[in-house]
């Protein structure tokens, strides 16, 4: 278990990583791309170039991924560092959730052996014991429908539904987490976009306005905009795809658990001594 902790904890913390990387990564190769009225200069570039190199270097430097972050006020930055955070929540939730739902997780075969076992000699004790031993969705659902077996198939059938409910509930639990990150995100990027055209209408109310701090402005909302997008895409489509995994492995488990409790229908139920 300690091992399984671990090794999410790993698998996050390296997702995490590339999603605070590549957005700067790019960028930064997009800084560093030369413009290309620049190359088109020709003989007037050199005769500029001391005169505005340390302009330019400055634009540079402000026009990157990291100087809209923390030129556009801290406002800004606060969106900023809950879009990172609601991105590191939504790997975290993927990552259990994948993890989680899987057949061995859901159904390990252990159990099923198990109970196969202890159903084929009548032993219902037994097979209660061995959902005990190893505690799961299904182990939860077997122990339910054990639980009724000298109350008839019906009532057997109903408790089946019933915890095999509740363990959809549980299920559901964990993976709405994954779609709350995934429509928060594009919330607080189109708040970002807002605050970017605020500060840029503010700047064109001062009659002579700065290009530069106008462009930056412009960038802020736009850049809020993209990485509201980039988590909530991914958030969502995982959130879709680990939801309909459950809810197929939820039907089988259900149909599985009503195969095997088929012939307890007149098997009595011995006290132990």
């Amino acid at each position: 278990m300690k091992m399984m902790k671990m090794r999410k904890s790993v698998v996050a913390a390296m997702m995490l990583l590339g999603l605070v990387v590549a957005p700067v990564a790019a960028s930064v190769a997009l800084a560093d791309d030369p413009p290309a009225a620049a190359e088109q200069g020709g003989a007037e570039a050199p005769a500029k170039k001391e005169g505005g190199e340390g302009q330019d270097a400055k634009k540079k430097a402000s026009s990157g991924f990291m100087g809209v972050v923390f030129g556009s006020g801290v406002l800004g930055v606060i969106l900023w560092a809950a879009l990172f955070l609601d991105g590191a929540m939504a790997i975290y939730f993927i990552v259990d959730c994948w993890v989680l739902i899987k057949p061995q997780k859901l159904m390990p075969q252990g159990l099923i052996n198990n109970v196969q076992g202890a159903v084929a000699e009548g032993d219902v004790m037994k097979a209660i014991k061995a959902c005990e031993t190893e505690p799961s969705p299904m182990s939860n659902v077997l122990a339910a429908a054990f639980q009724h077996v000298e109350d008839g198939y019906d009532v057997i059938q109903e408790a089946v539904n019933a915890a095999a409910d509740l363990e959809i509930e549980h299920i559901t639990q964990r993976l709405t987490w994954i779609s709350v990150c995934s429509n928060l995100a594009p919330s607080l990027g189109l708040l970002g976009t807002v605050q970017g055209m605020i500060m840029c209408f503010a700047t064109l109310s001062s009659g002579s306005p700065d290009v530069g701090e106008l462009a930056g402005n412009i960038s802020q909302a736009l850049w809020t905009t993209a990485g509201g997008l980039v988590v909530s895409i991914p958030a969502l489509t995982f959130f879709y795809s680990i939801r309909n995994n459950a809810n197929r492995l939820i039907l089988r488990m259900t149909a599985l658990t009503m195969e095997l409790i088929k012939p307890l229908r007149n098997v009595e139920v011995e006290p132990e001594a």
